[in-house]
């Protein structure tokens, strides 16, 4: 009896870490990107909106 909860608990590790393995892999393969910086235009654009006074009332 000890034998057969024995194989099943090793069946059971066997699977998670394989699993676990296949997750980390599948993780380092994804291609990660950066969004490109903001070019002068764009800066600008975006201070002088902040600048700009609201018309709140």
């Amino acid at each position: 009896m000890i034998w057969v909860v024995a194989i099943i608990c090793i069946i059971i590790t066997a699977i998670v870490l394989y699993l676990s393995l296949l997750t980390l892999d599948k993780g380092y393969g994804y291609k990660h990107t950066v969004d490109p910086l903001p070019t002068n235009v764009e800066e600008e654009t975006k201070s002088n909106n902040e600048e700009s006074p609201s018309n709140n009332v």
